[in-house]
């Protein structure tokens, strides 16, 4: 018999919370090796002692074929002189100082689960918090890490002893499953799942305690219900969410390809954008102007059990009222949302962080993030290259942050538009907890040059570290190169509603030169007049008269266009009399305002009531299989103008000639590709850069990407788009701390 070795094996990664420990037991029992196991605070340290060939069968295990959801980074393995150990086991975890291990997102029921819950006999049937190591609550029940059952909001729920038996058993599947629970022992409901579904069939609104805070519910085919939702909600057009039971369900309502159906039924059950049917007898108040749905299928036992033969389908929106950040506790919903429910579905498990439910797109076959929270949050994004402590404030709509360590960025859970003092509080709350969970203490913080955003100004206030102001559009491409490995120079094109320029003047339309370290302006939309500031963001009518000032000057008189039968003359000689005259006007070359002026000029919406409203009904109403691109101008300098002049001009020819709307659109939308191919060719032949980096809230647009990265690439650039963060102001906090990294640096 070979002399026995042993070896000390450090794993770092997704590793706690996901089963790992009593993975690696079972492993260490199967191939007769002795030794321990144990959480610590830098990830899972094992040591193993026995015949060599069985250690290194050990070590391939670990790496070829772990748990399910976990995800392992490295495996570091030492060797140790042997300690004569007898047998293998499970330690009490160990607090390493400085050290920080990535906490598991939450994870939707398993099959198992589900089957307990479903099954007559079973002493889970119907219960709502069932769970196991492959799945259930996790970054919205940890309190610190290591993640252990004292350590989450689940402490306070003793284990009774078929659940201890379950916890304390190797060949359990609970074994160690920190939330394990029972009707016997863990949280319960104060609302029977029948009498939620009594009232939801008679047409009431109820809100629902979930995972990571409150839904409101209603049924979807009920139009009275989603309207009276809307209106209690404060929320006019935004479309609302829909839950179905299973993919079946889904496809009744929408058209879903294979990667679509992938998305929906991953583990972290993002909602998914999906074409909706013309003929699904949905509320047509559910999503006004929208031919797409936000779909989600259900991701906890309470979900599950909401559904039967008779509910197909459950509004399922963000328990809150508009604009404030989703609602977790319970008196607090009861305070805040008596306004709107008609009941409440409460529990008593505590959420320890709010978390909403996150959004994806689906664009060539990848899933691609547009709201990440709920499944990915606190999951890093895992870097090339180490990083110092740095702290990134993020933007002011759509707001996340970022913190970064070792070869980590934490991106925070999507906190929402920071324009009100709930906003902030959620922003604050979760900072600090992500500061001590992750162990981060920044020396450095990183802020957009907006001097107005809240973001901004709490940087500002950080005098105890390094600051470091990031250019909105930089902190775009910076955080699409990041997420892709790219660390050289890049051609970036940002394309957004906002951002503020190093002149001061609002940009959106920019073509970069950019690395990390830094970036060069290369080209942009011309600019012209954003009369009013946020109120001409919100009546795109006022772009379209600045777009036809520009473009026809004192001639626009002559022009007889619908758009000025819909706009009062008194309220058109005002905006024109700020803009010649740049009274409270400032000058913009966003694309996103090109958009909202398009959507206006061809009679989509004048007025809108939700960020993008007007582009999103624009691409809808765009025809396929149009190929005719308007033409457009480059004034050539040290800094490219792009010139739409001509476009707007042939855009209003077509509009009095009564062509198809969609026409228009689909024209439109071509000759922003090509504007974007033709800018791209030219700068590759100035620098020799072939890689194009893609990002900004206007890349959210399907049509538009499908054409631009179609001609990007037939023309032999290397095309990076965003997949693990937004493309747009989501995505920025990664940029900015990636920038300020190499600023440190």
């Amino acid at each position: 018999m070979l002399r026995p070795v042993r070896q000390q094996i450090r794993v770092r990664g997704i590793v706690q919370g996901v089963g790992f420990r009593p993975f690696v037991y079972n492993l260490a029992g199967k191939l007769g090796l002795a030794g321990y196991v144990l959480n610590s605070s830098a990830g899972v340290l094992i040591e193993v002692e026995g015949e060599p060939s069985q250690i290194e069968r050990f070590v391939r295990e670990l790496s070829e074929n772990p748990p399910p959801l976990a995800q392992i980074e490295e495996i570091a393995v030492a060797s140790l002189t042997p300690a004569g150990s007898a047998a293998f086991e499970i330690r009490e975890s160990l607090d390493e100082p400085g050290h920080l291990a990535p906490v598991s997102p939450d994870v939707s029921t398993c099959l198992d689960c589900l089957r307990d819950v479903q099954t007559p006999g079973n002493r889970r049937f119907g219960y709502a918090f069932t769970n196991c190591t492959n799945c259930g609550p996790r970054y919205t029940i940890t309190r610190m890490i290591p993640y252990d059952r004292p350590l989450t909001t689940m402490a306070c729920f003793a284990m009774c002893e078929r659940c201890l038996r379950e916890y304390e058993d190797p060949t359990n599947r609970r074994f160690h499953a920190q939330p394990n629970a029972c009707p016997d022992c863990g949280p319960a409901l104060t609302l029977s799942i029948e009498q939620a579904r009594e009232l939801l069939r008679e047409g009431r609104i109820v809100a629902i305690k979930g995972l990571g805070g409150f839904h409101l519910v209603c049924d979807p085919f009920n139009d009275a219900a989603v309207r009276q939702l809307r209106e209690r909600k404060k929320r006019s057009d935004k479309p609302f969410a829909l839950m179905v039971p299973d993919v079946a369900a889904a496809e009744k309502l929408c058209f879903a390809s294979d990667a679509e159906r992938a998305a929906l039924t991953s583990i972290r059950r993002p909602i998914v954008i999906l074409e909706r049917r013309s003929d699904s007898p949905l509320s047509p108040a559910l999503a006004p102007g929208n031919n797409t749905l936000g779909v989600m299928l259900p991701y906890t036992p309470l979900h599950h059990l909401l559904f039967d033969e008779s509910c197909r389908a459950l509004v399922m929106t963000s328990g809150n009222l508009s604009e404030e950040p989703i609602v977790t506790g319970n008196r607090e919903a009861a305070a805040r949302l008596q306004s709107v429910a008609d009941a409440f579905l409460f529990h008593n498990r505590d959420i320890h962080t709010r978390v909403d439910d996150s959004v994806a797109r689906v664009f060539a076959g990848q899933e691609r993030i547009l709201r990440r929270s709920r499944g990915y949050a606190p999951h890093p994004v895992t870097l090339g290259f180490p990083v110092a402590e740095i702290l990134a404030c993020g933007a002011e709509l759509k707001n996340t942050f970022c913190l970064t360590k070792d070869h980590y960025a934490f991106l925070s859970q999507h906190i929402g538009d920071l324009e009100n003092y709930e906003t902030l509080v959620f922003y604050r709350e979760t900072l600090d907890r992500m500061k001590q969970l992750f162990r981060i203490a920044p020396a450095a913080v990183a802020y957009d040059l907006h001097p107005q955003y809240l973001s901004t100004k709490l940087a500002l206030e950080m005098t105890d570290c390094r600051q470091i102001g990031v250019q909105h559009h930089h902190a775009h491409i910076a955080s699409c190169m990041a997420e892709n490995g790219i660390e050289g120079k890049a051609i970036g094109v940002a394309f957004d509603g906002t951002g503020y320029g190093t002149d001061g003047k609002i940009w959106g339309g920019e073509f970069l030169i950019a690395d990390f370290a830094g970036f060069e302006r290369r080209a942009h939309f011309r600019y012209i007049a954003l009369a009013g500031g946020d109120r001409a963001v919100r009546e795109p009518w006022r772009l379209a008269l600045s777009y036809l000032l520009d473009t026809f000057g004192a001639h626009v008189d002559s022009l007889d266009l619908p758009l000025f039968r819909r706009v009062a003359s008194k309220k058109i000689a005002t905006v024109r009399s700020m803009i010649e005259r740049r009274i409270n006007t400032v000058e913009t070359s966003a694309a996103g305002r090109l958009f909202d002026a398009v959507a206006s000029i061809v009679g989509v919406r004048d007025e809108v009531n939700f960020e993008a409203q007007a582009a999103i009904e624009l691409e809808t109403c765009a025809l396929p299989g149009v190929d005719a691109v308007y033409p457009f101008e480059l004034e050539e300098d040290v800094l490219w103008q792009i010139d739409v002049r001509p476009m707007i001009e042939r855009i209003i020819r077509d509009v009095l000639a009564a062509k198809p709307t969609g026409w228009i659109s689909a024209a439109f939308h071509n000759t922003v590709a090509a504007i974007i191919g033709e800018v791209c060719l030219r700068l590759r032949s100035a620098e020799g850069i072939d890689s194009v980096c893609l990002s900004g809230g206007t890349f959210q647009n399907v049509y538009l990407v499908e054409r631009t990265v179609a001609g990007l690439r037939a023309n032999g650039f290397q095309v990076f788009l965003h997949s693990k963060v937004p493309p747009n102001d989501g995505g920025i906090s990664l940029g900015q701390a990636v920038i300020a990294n190499a600023t440190i640096l």
